[in-house]
């Protein structure tokens, strides 16, 4: 019986119950696709097939004598390049650190690997996590899979992992996220991406961008998989682990007494495409037809204040980690992220505490604002993927929704809501209150329930060779 390589998590999941299936073979069919399929779409940087083989072969022995570690033990899972794996090399997107090697495995790999999924490879990403867009001029940028004739951007900084699901090259990927980094790839290449919030999945062996900023998050193909995704990242001990289990089976979900706030566009930070536009109101009409109460409020932030801010404050934390050896031009770095690194080195540390301050006010007032509403809707990012050669690298527009979230320590869940005119993915967001994700994935997984986009994969035949 064939596999579907598009097929979610918890599909794959009881088909390896029933029997129809093993991890081995599901492994195989990924593994087959990856080295197909990579030479065009760049989304993985490294790939040790032995590693994943003896995963695989143990998951199916476990299962063979009646153990199992949990509902994903066996299946395929990609990693974002900036999660140590001890041995294994971890080059951060960066030409200079290609034979790095990790000497520690990092703690949400640890409990990934605890619960029996099967590590397919790294994924590539912006040279240090630092850009939206994704192109990386030194190790090549991974390629939209929605259109195979022109480069269009696949998003960042966790582009990759973002083009790795959205093609079939693993049925599921973590990402990191400082302003957008989960969410706009997944927008982009038409997956749903999870936004944490901070300190809700530990960062610990992730390599830092911003130790204020940095979440870790899973990109899926649906929001049921993101639920069951985050509790094995979080641990077989966390109650919150066993909180998003339970969201994950919640099953049929009305949205009866959700209060969802949408702002005017007079509010949004940029002008959005009409496709984007039409996909909010679209997502307004299903979550009303799902029984939630949708109201326009007075956004109370500037989104590009908040936008300013949280950039800030990552170039200067950026530049506290980068700072030895970023401003040698000898050495083969980016010229876009040097920039934007070297932005944090004129940040003194007066504007740097007082945006610390500054953030914490805003979190609080947040918080307050929220207080009558469990999610805010907006776009993910306010146009669909254009080529890589129209990017200017100077300018960020595709964080113009995102990086409030990670400024106001919000969660924020992406899901697909759409296509363009030329066939291109568009996402919306739900943001929330810190630590309120199984509220957002509640509604994503009844928002799937009634919507489709999820399920649109793209056309891969010409670079699968089939």
């Amino acid at each position: 019986m064939p596999i579907d390589p598009f097929a979610t998590l918890t599909e794959l999941s009881a088909a390896l119950a029933r029997g129809t299936i093993t991890a081995q073979r599901l492994a195989e069919l990924y593994l087959e696709r990856i080295r197909r399929a990579n030479a065009k779409l760049n989304a993985f940087v490294h790939v040790d097939e032995e590693l994943t083989r003896r995963h695989a072969r143990a998951a199916d022995e476990r299962r063979a004598s009646g153990v199992t570690l949990g509902r994903l033990d066996g299946l395929p899972i990609a990693l974002k390049d900036l999660l140590e794996i001890e041995g294994c090399p971890t080059g951060v997107g960066s030409a200079l650190w290609k034979e790095r090697r990790s000497t520690r495995t990092a703690a949400v790999v640890c409990n990934l690997l605890a619960a029996g999924l099967v590590p397919l490879g790294k994924t590539q990403m912006v040279e240090f996590a630092f850009g939206t867009w994704g192109p990386n001029p030194h190790l090549g940028t991974p390629w939209n899979p929605w259109d195979l004739d022109t480069h269009r951007v696949p998003g960042g900084s966790s582009s990759g992992s973002g083009v790795a699901v959205a093609a079939g090259l693993a049925p599921a990927a973590i990402g990191s996220d400082t302003g957008g980094s989960v969410r706009i790839p997944a927008a982009l290449n038409g997956i749903t991406g999870l936004k944490t919030s901070g300190g809700l999945i530990s960062t610990e062996g992730a390599f830092p961008l911003s130790q204020t900023l940095d979440t870790i998050g899973p990109m899926t193909r649906s929001a049921e998989d993101a639920a069951l995704l985050c509790a094995a990242m979080l641990g077989p001990e966390s109650d919150a682990a066993r909180q998003f289990a339970s969201c994950a089976a919640c099953g049929g979900v009305s949205l009866a007494g959700m209060r969802v706030t949408v702002l005017s566009p007079e509010q949004y930070p940029i002008a959005v495409e009409r496709d984007v536009a039409s996909a909010i109101d679209d997502a307004q009409r299903v979550l009303r037809e799902l029984g939630a109460t949708v109201i326009e409020r007075h956004f109370p932030f500037v989104f590009g204040d908040l936008m300013r801010r949280n950039g800030h404050l990552t170039a200067a934390e950026a530049y506290a980690v980068h700072r030895a050896y970023i401003e040698d031009e000898q050495l083969p770095i980016g010229a876009a992220v040097r920039r934007r690194v070297l932005g944090g080195k004129a940040v003194g540390a007066a504007d740097y505490i007082d945006t610390l301050a500054h953030r914490r006010a805003a979190c609080a007032q947040w918080i307050d604002w929220m207080q009558n509403c469990d999610a805010l809707l907006t776009p993910t990012v306010p146009m669909p993927a254009c080529p890589v050669d129209a990017v200017d690298e100077s300018v960020t527009p595709l964080a113009s929704f995102t990086r409030a979230g990670n400024y106001l320590d919000a969660c924020a869940l992406s899901l697909p809501a759409g296509f363009s005119s030329d066939g291109l993915p568009v996402g919306v967001q739900l943001l929330g209150r810190a630590r309120t994700e199984a509220t957002l994935l509640r509604a994503g997984i009844a928002f799937q329930q009634l919507t489709q986009w999820h399920r649109r994969a793209p056309q891969l035949a010409s670079v699968l060779g089939v």
